[in-house]
């Protein structure tokens, strides 16, 4: 499972200040490693692999990935923050500027 660390801005928690979470470099690879494994098995098996993650990732039902390949029980692994944040990195490191 993947774990990150909540890093907080000084000694005490306030409501106003801002948290940092950090991800270690591996656990990243592990969570970009399952998405891929689960949207070629959702693919192979015919399904839109987008329609189906966006509806397990708003929904947490793992109904909506085939255990084709043992995507779903790849994908139980991962939380799904853990997915989202995966899916918005890549989205935003990757997207042309402008």
């Amino acid at each position: 499972m993947i774990r990150g660390a909540c890093v907080v801005t000084s000694g005490q928690e306030h409501m106003e200040e801002t948290m940092m979470f950090k991800v270690q470099a591996e656990d990243m690879n592990q969570a970009r490693d399952i998405m891929l494994a689960v949207y070629s098995a959702l693919k192979q098996k015919g399904y839109n692999p987008i329609n189906q993650l966006v509806g397990y990732l708003l929904s947490g039902d793992p109904a909506y990935i085939t255990s084709y390949n043992n995507a779903r029980s790849l994908v139980r692994r991962l939380e799904r923050d853990e997915l989202l944040e995966e899916l918005l990195k890549s989205y935003l490191e990757n997207k042309p500027c402008g």
